[in-house]
């Protein structure tokens, strides 16, 4: 459904002809950007608090004030509505909605599925490879203590592939009794698959279950004389029945996040505690940006919609404050986990105690965030003052060029603004066709395919800073001329005497002036910081473009070794380390590889 008058836009006439069923509405101003997303069990009921039923908060009547058009989508349930809202939020971030700003990749442990002998291992980034996730967790130390957990436990493999199918003897992990050395077939399959299943059981909650099998087991060794394995595994039940207990004392015996939320100030904190079979993970702080009208309960809502919905969940969420649709929202997520999940706003015993912890953090998260955010105003301020803006940059970008003697030249391109690094809007320009080693042309390159994207209607800095004296501020004064480009303020940051920090020259292009504002200078130090993330950001761009240059080189340039072939040899000798190491009798027992190619292929790596 879709009204489409113009500006001034009829709330009233729009809420009439609304239905009383669940749905999701947005609002569009007259530039048609979206301003806000709301779900509604009842839309024409929720809608018309907006429009017939003044007075209002200020930022919601502003926001009022500024819709052109509003457009309905309806769903069968409530529970669908907040589905779609979540993703809504998620995909447009409407300016007057309660954002999850979270742009971190979570560790998770890897069970692969597809190996004779599966492996548990640390991961992070796209799921792509057969196999089941488990996590997320809040940090690497957690991910990294629970790995060490399962090979003193179940001694399953940890290896990666390449290193597993080239041991000709048991590693130290296996010495130390920490695997039970399939590489080498010192365990069976069926033996070693039974162990990987107690383990991806121990990862799902379910360690009652596993020290009934091994007793089970135990049992059954003892009676067939088998002393050893019995004894074998009554050391492991024995090791699982004291973590059990350690984590009883703990308090923590369940499956569940415990979320605590703090405001002040016009920001909101939301602090995670996270507990898996009863083992805490530790937390995890966020700072979601926030709506209209935003209260605790309302952050809370939206936090958990757009956080689980696209995560494994917990069957238990204890929570600060209560929530409005508790029971729509509880639903939806056991829907979505294909578990009961229950979510408790009022706790007692151990639980408030972990309720308490977790509401410290988040004030003493959000009390250090506030005071970050104030200093980083007054060097936002300073600048302003330094470089006489009539008002306060809100966007400033940093270009910085990397390579190694003129090898896999990288430019790099951060945003800072007056809440900090805006990461989502990091660029990086792989930079080609150029002679090497030549920066200016490095930076005019970057610096024409960033700013076309201004001239097509994309976002533009209020300053652009290059990390350069004049001949680097030159290349980007002639590129925002070539362009047609106005009202960007131009700063070169070049190095001070000697090179130390705190003495850098300010160049200001707009009037070929320089300025030295000093080590105690806030403004100085901004520039300084968002100068050293564009040198961080390029030079980590350069290492893996090179790196992944002088993977491929040598055995792609050799004649007759295609794709197929590369990939035979990569795997039979566990990457190009190995094929260098290998001699052309060792190259000749790959398939598909004669005398003949495998000489040039000696040849290629051994010039």
């Amino acid at each position: 459904m879709e009204h489409t008058e113009s500006h001034p836009f009829d709330g009233k006439a729009f809420v009439r002809h609304l239905t009383t069923s669940p749905g999701v509405y947005r609002y569009f101003d007259a530039e048609d950007e979206l301003l806000y997303v709301g779900k509604a069990a009842n839309l024409k009921k929720r809608v018309s608090n907006y429009f017939l039923k003044p007075p209002m908060d200020p930022r919601i009547a502003s926001m009022v004030s500024q819709i052109a058009r509003a457009e309905v989508t309806l769903t069968r349930t409530a529970g669908e509505a907040l589905l779609l809202e979540s993703q809504l939020i998620k995909s447009l971030k409407p300016r007057y909605n309660i954002v999850l700003r979270d742009d971190k990749s979570y560790p998770y442990i890897y069970l692969s599925s597809t190996d004779e002998y599966p492996r548990l291992g640390f991961h992070r980034g796209a799921k792509t490879a057969s196999g089941r996730y488990f996590g997320p967790y809040p940090s690497t130390f957690a991910v990294r203590e629970s790995l060490g957990l399962m090979q003193k436990l179940f001694k399953v493999r940890q290896c990666e592939d390449s290193y597993f199918r080239n041991r000709s003897r048991p590693c130290l992990q296996h010495q130390i009794g920490r695997c039970s050395a399939p590489c080498v077939r010192l365990i069976d399959v069926p033996d070693y698959r039974n162990d990987v299943r107690h383990a991806e059981m121990f990862l799902e909650g379910r360690s009652s279950a596993v020290i009934d099998e091994l007793a089970v087991a135990m049992e059954t060794a003892s009676q067939s004389l088998h002393f050893e394995r019995a004894a074998t595994l009554r050391d492991q039940v024995a090791a699982l029945r004291r973590l059990q207990a350690q984590h009883f004392v703990q308090g923590a015996s369940a499956d569940m996040d415990v979320i605590a939320c703090s405001m002040e100030g016009g920001m909101a904190c939301v602090s995670v505690l996270f507990f898996r079979n009863g083992v805490s993970l530790g937390s995890r702080d966020f700072f979601p940006r926030l709506g209209t009208d935003a209260s605790i309960p309302d952050v809370l809502a939206q936090f958990i919609a757009q956080y689980y919905l696209e995560r494994q969940v917990p069957r238990e969420l204890v929570l600060s404050d209560d929530v409005e649709d508790i029971e729509v929202l509880a639903g939806v997520l056991s829907e979505h986990a294909g578990h009961t999940v229950s979510l408790k706003p009022s706790v007692r015993g151990e639980r408030a105690r972990f309720l308490e912890m977790a509401q410290r953090n988040a004030g003493a998260a959000l009390t250090s965030r506030l005071a970050s955010r104030h200093t980083l105003l007054a060097r936002f301020d300073d600048l302003q003052k330094v470089l006489e803006l009539t008002e306060m940059p809100r966007r400033l970008e940093c270009f910085d060029i990397s390579h190694t003697m003129g090898e896999a030249t990288v430019a790099s391109c951060v945003v800072f603004g007056p809440e900090g690094p805006e990461k989502s809007h990091y660029r990086r320009f792989n930079i080609a066709g150029i002679t090497p080693g030549d920066d200016y042309a490095a930076m005019h390159q970057a610096l024409t395919r960033r700013f076309k994207k201004v001239v097509e209607g994309g976002v533009r800095p209020d300053i652009l800073l290059i990390d350069g004296g004049t001949g680097q501020v030159g290349q980007a004064v002639d590129v925002l001329r070539e362009l047609g480009v106005e009202g960007i303020r131009v700063v070169g940051v070049a190095k001070g005497p000697g090179r130390r920090a705190g003495e850098e020259t300010l160049v200001l292009a707009d009037s070929g002036r320089t300025l030295h504002p000093g080590t105690s200078s806030p403004a100085l130090h901004l520039v300084a910081a968002v100068r050293d993330e564009a040198h961080r950001f390029a030079i980590s761009g350069h290492r893996r473009r090179r790196e992944a240059a002088r993977e491929r080189s040598t055995l792609e340039d050799v004649a007759g070794v295609g794709a197929r072939r590369r990939a035979a040899l990569l795997k039979a000798f566990g990457g190009l380390a190995g094929v260098e190491a290998a001699g052309v009798e060792e190259l000749m027992s790959v398939k598909g590889i004669d005398r003949g190619l495998a000489e040039r292929i000696y040849a290629m790596l051994h010039p």
